[in-house]
């Protein structure tokens, strides 16, 4: 029971870093500054008043910090000043269940991420849309669905797979 929980959580997570990719990623590509100079660090003086708000428990350190971190910090807190109070408030939520997570799933769902962020944009369209698909479902129905995945062969779920590719090549 232990491997089913961690399973679930780790596709919750992996749920989640996709969520977080369409959350933000438009509307931080819409409204975002241009984008920081990753050779050189930041300088305080030339972060913007909110900026520097945000940012303010860095103040006294920023100029010891290495450029990289510097810019990461610019980088999220600018996609962070991007974002409408209910996105705020949805990031908040999936951190805090990121937070729950055990180190060994935080690790699974960031490679699940960089995997899916290796893919061609057409097979990522499908991963959102069955994301979509799978999150319209009651929850009933998607318990279902996990338990007869879980509960199939390896065999039963290569056919399934293979099924669900020939109906998609259809489509196209």
């Amino acid at each position: 029971m232990r491997n089913l929980s961690l399973t679930r959580r780790a596709a919750l997570a992996a749920m989640f870093a996709v969520g977080m990719h369409l959350a933000t990623a438009s509307r931080a590509r819409a409204e975002a500054p241009p984008p920081v100079n990753a050779a050189a660090p930041t300088a305080w003086s030339s972060l913007s008043p909110e900026e520097q708000k945000a940012l303010s428990r860095y103040s006294d350190k920023w100029n010891s910090m290495p450029a990289e971190q510097q810019q990461r910090l610019v980088r999220g807190t600018r996609r962070w000043l991007a974002m409408t109070p209910e996105q705020r408030q949805k990031a908040q939520q999936r951190y805090a269940r990121w937070k729950e997570l055990t180190p060994e799933q935080q690790e699974m769902a960031r490679k699940r991420w960089h995997k899916y962020r290796e893919l061609p944009p057409d097979q990522q369209e499908r991963v959102r849309e069955n994301y979509h698909r799978f999150k319209k479902l009651t929850p009933e129905q998607r318990q279902r669905l996990r338990e007869r995945w879980q509960n199939a062969s390896p065999e039963e779920r290569q056919r399934w797979l293979e099924r669900r590719r020939q109906r998609m090549e259809r489509r196209q």
